[in-house]
């Protein structure tokens, strides 16, 4: 029973950060849109190596790409460490095993992003449904799958 009672608390933490990684994520790109693209690209756009791998938009967005991958970073850092010391209580600031399990995080959190581009992709091209469902649906799935992976797999050991 208390196992039970613990992982739904372990699960309500984890889904809670996981909404605010979501904003997060979308406020570093927001303030990436509106104030450091264009600052960085009004003042040093004619850096050749800024110009191409910043503010370039043909063939692709770099400025969004690179918004894109900086929030990803700066997110799952922060909710690697929020949920290995408040979701799941772990205690050790070893750096071994805090690498360890840093990587085992990161290599799930690689899978469930496939898997939630899968869900996505088959619920908005084969059931025809809306984007903001199969996001919201993809997104639950990833993270309840990824909740399940990090608890037996990441976070399992005590130091």
């Amino acid at each position: 029973m208390k196992e039970q009672s613990d992982i739904k608390k372990q699960m309500t933490l984890y889904l809670i950060f996981a909404a605010c990684m979501i904003f997060l994520n979308y406020f570093i790109q927001k303030v990436n849109q509106l104030a450091i693209a264009p600052f960085i690209c009004t003042n040093f756009g004619g850096i050749e190596f800024i110009q191409i791998f910043y503010c370039s938009t043909n063939p692709i967005n770099m400025p969004e790409l690179i918004g894109s991958i900086a929030a990803v970073g700066i997110t799952y850092i922060i909710k690697f460490f929020l949920d290995k010391y408040f979701v799941f209580k772990k205690s050790s600031l070893k750096a071994k095993e805090t690498t360890l399990e840093f990587l085992k995080y990161f290599g799930f959190a690689i899978l469930t992003t496939i898997e939630n581009i899968g869900i996505q992709f088959i619920l908005s091209n084969f059931f025809n449904s809306p984007l903001e469902l199969s996001f919201i649906v993809a997104l639950t799935i990833g993270y309840v799958t990824k909740f399940f992976l990090d608890r037996k797999y990441v976070f399992n050991k005590e130091y």
